[in-house]
């Protein structure tokens, strides 16, 4: 298993001590833990189950139910795709074949440079301009294969 430097250690500690009063706090800490660290590494599951009292099974089951919590760290930007019905009859099945083929990885993968990771995403709520995608934070509506690559181009200057 992987090991935590400290810095990291501290910041899960302090996101736990400041969370663990709230009534069902483990979702709100996992996020509070994926917001500081990018991601939520293996070697955090028994930290978080010993600070919310709670068991790692717990903690492990919700960290790999949940398809928003990473276990690795992503690259420099994140690129979501979306899903759902509505993208999904606008084309949206075209536009991953084609982003995972442009980008050389599969979704919850990055690329070999760290540069993107792709991650499929359910509903984005542009479902009026869809296919969707979110490009680190950004939305981005009507997205076609010619738009999804000049929008990594944007990204890769």
């Amino acid at each position: 298993m992987q090991t935590l430097n400290s810095g990291d250690t501290e910041t899960i500690r302090r996101i736990v001590a400041g969370l663990k009063g709230r009534p069902g706090p483990l979702l709100e800490v996992l996020h509070g833990v994926q917001a500081a660290l990018g991601y939520v590494p293996a070697a955090a599951v028994p930290l978080i189950a010993e600070g919310l009292n709670i068991s790692r099974a717990e903690v492990h089951g919700v960290v790999t139910f949940y398809h928003y919590f990473r276990h690795s760290p992503p690259g420099a930007h994140t690129v979501q795709l979306c899903q759902a019905e509505s993208c999904q009859a606008q084309g949206a099945d075209a536009l991953a074949r084609h982003a995972r083929r442009s980008l050389g990885v599969d979704f919850n993968q990055t690329t070999s440079d760290g540069r993107f990771t792709l991650e499929p995403i359910y509903c984005l709520g542009n479902c009026a301009c869809s296919p969707a995608a979110m490009i680190d934070g950004r939305l981005h509506g009507r997205v076609t294969p010619e738009r999804f690559d000049a929008l990594i181009a944007e990204q890769a200057k």
